[in-house]
């Protein structure tokens, strides 16, 4: 029961994608599917649990999410997150700065870096979205793997999608061999390098013709594919999903 629960979410994904003109990454579908309802569940009611509360208040939130918050628009529980996270870090901050500075190194030893640094460094990196995520999002990775190597009808759609963007042709060909042997993993490692890379030269062509498009000889021919090619090449490129 707990596989088929990633199963339909995974299947739903590339079966969207089969339909979306900018269906350019599942992987990166998946992600924002899990970033979205993160989001929604941050800004829903959850915020005014304690539990959830001091959770944040120690945490916090990376850029990314936090822009997606302000971007959903709930004024009043981000600033009451806000409010809370930013007194937790005031009550740190102010016990780290009566310590001083720890003494620096010698000849022989190398200054360590201070626990001001660590504490604004490690508070800055942390998030409690990306936290929630990362479990989910490292099974969907492997469901797209045990589905290609038990579901046919999958298998079909995985060779027929529009490819993946970089960083994620890289983990999944990273990941692959630590569930896929054999036969199935030299066919799963064929037919990845193959959807990548067939699709990034598409999608480097489109870029092209949205390019030589701006010489005045192009003016009147047509657009072809490439009219939102920057969007969906910055997908493949750098894992963002822009609006078309």
């Amino acid at each position: 029961m707990p596989e088929i629960l990633y199963d339909i979410p995974v299947k739903d994904i590339f079966d969207h994608m089969e339909t979306s003109p900018a269906g350019e990454c599942p992987v990166c579908a998946m992600r924002k599917k899990l970033d979205d309802d993160e989001v929604a569940f941050a800004m829903g009611p959850s915020y005014m649990e304690d539990d959830i509360r001091l959770t944040t208040d120690k945490i916090g939130f990376c850029a990314h999410h936090m822009q997606m918050m302000y971007d959903f628009e709930n004024r009043l529980g981000l600033g009451l997150i806000l409010n809370t996270h930013m007194q937790h870090i005031i009550s740190q901050i102010e016990k780290l700065q009566k310590k001083g500075r720890s003494p620096g190194g010698s000849l022989f030893h190398k200054k360590s870096e201070s626990a001001v640094f660590e504490y604004t460094k490690k508070t800055s990196e942390s998030c409690f979205i990306c936290d929630r995520i990362q479990n989910t999002f490292e099974r969907y990775l492997v469901t797209t793997l045990k589905l290609y190597e038990k579901d046919d009808a999958f298998r079909d759609k995985f060779k027929s999608c529009r490819g993946f963007c970089l960083e994620h042709y890289g983990i999944l060909y990273e990941m692959a061999p630590k569930h896929l042997h054999g036969s199935v993993l030299e066919e799963f490692t064929d037919d990845l390098n193959k959807v990548f890379l067939d699709n990034f030269k598409r999608m480097q062509d489109e870029v092209s013709w949205f390019v030589d498009k701006f010489d005045y000889r192009n003016a009147d021919a047509p657009w072809k594919t490439s009219k939102d090619a920057l969007p969906r090449a910055i997908t493949k490129v750098n894992s963002i999903q822009l609006p078309s």
